[in-house]
């Protein structure tokens, strides 16, 4: 195993287990073997799926890992369906962690086995009056992943506000997803970002704003994120930018809520949204087409 695939299969180890806490578990640290458990929201069901991954020597960068799916609820052609999906992210991601964008996949399968009354609760107040949010928190924590290496130095400097783009709405049952992006090579730039969005009025009324960025000065990786009202939204936005290797650079996705409940669809809006702006400034390094991996690949423990 080279080195720099030791060190992401660490890195990305590190940030799994911070993310699910006890539903990640270590099978053989040696063989480099990990289980995850996929739970419905809905504590009262058991439609559960068990995901047992393996990291090759050659991932990421040579290899995609190797998973087992345990779900005997689960037909067969939705786990063929659910498969192919897989592997279209694996060969949409050649070269980067793609467990995390694999287990999200895999929870919405499981979300989806959730009637719209069970899977949505009720909105809670928002930052104002017309601006209400989806659903309550997440059971999991995501928290710990947010870390600031250390605060970025002021020089003194002035900055100007960088250039902002913004991409492509998503709309969806009347609720709209809309990112924007600015390259941004210090903190100071975060908030000038912000101002300067602000000034739009329809951005600053909406539902949330939500943010991350990650910034590079002398190998020293300053990053943040904020949810804005969407529990674990900006962290989900944080370790995509970190997933993709992006670095001098700020995505926020604004959301409008259209009065209807999204369920975790809103979560795969939010960093659509995020990914396709990243992409269509050149932040997303194109990959060739490839075979991705399939479920039960022989593996050595």
């Amino acid at each position: 195993m080279s080195d720099d695939n030791a060190t992401r299969q660490e890195e990305e180890v590190e940030a799994l287990a911070a993310i699910y806490g006890a539903d990640f578990s270590v099978v053989s640290k040696e063989a480099h073997i990990y289980n995850i458990e996929v739970r419905n929201e809905d504590l009262r069901s058991h439609r559960n799926i068990t995901v047992e991954i393996t990291m090759p020597p050659g991932y990421p960068q040579e290899s995609p890992p190797l998973y087992q799916l345990t779900a005997p609820w689960l037909r067969r052609e939705e786990k063929q369906t659910l498969e192919d999906s897989l592997a279209d992210i694996y060969c949409e991601n050649i070269g980067e962690s793609i467990i995390y964008l694999w287990i999200e996949r895999i929870r919405e399968v499981v979300q989806a086995q959730l009637d719209d009354s069970c899977s949505d609760v009720s909105p809670r107040s928002a930052k104002s009056t017309s601006a209400v949010s989806d659903e309550e928190d997440l059971d999991f924590d995501l928290s710990e992943l947010v870390i600031t290496t250390s605060e970025q130095p002021d020089d003194g400097e002035v900055l100007e506000c960088p250039p902002i783009s913004s991409g492509e709405p998503i709309i969806d049952r009347k609720s709209t997803f809309q990112g924007h992006l600015a390259p941004v090579i210090h903190k100071k730039q975060v908030k000038q970002v912000l101002d300067t969005l602000y000034h739009n009025k329809k951005i600053a009324n909406a539902t949330h704003n939500i943010y991350a960025y990650r910034i590079c000065e002398g190998g020293t990786v300053y990053q943040g994120c904020e949810d804005d009202g969407e529990t674990n939204a900006g962290s989900r936005m944080l370790h995509l930018l970190q997933i993709l290797g992006t670095e001098n650079v700020m995505v926020v996705v604004s959301r409008w809520y259209g009065g209807i409940l999204l369920g975790p669809d809103r979560f795969k809006h939010i960093n659509n949204a995020a990914r396709m702006i990243l992409d269509e400034h050149g932040y997303i390094k194109s990959k060739d087409s490839k075979k991705g991996p399939k479920s039960g690949g022989k593996k050595k423990r």
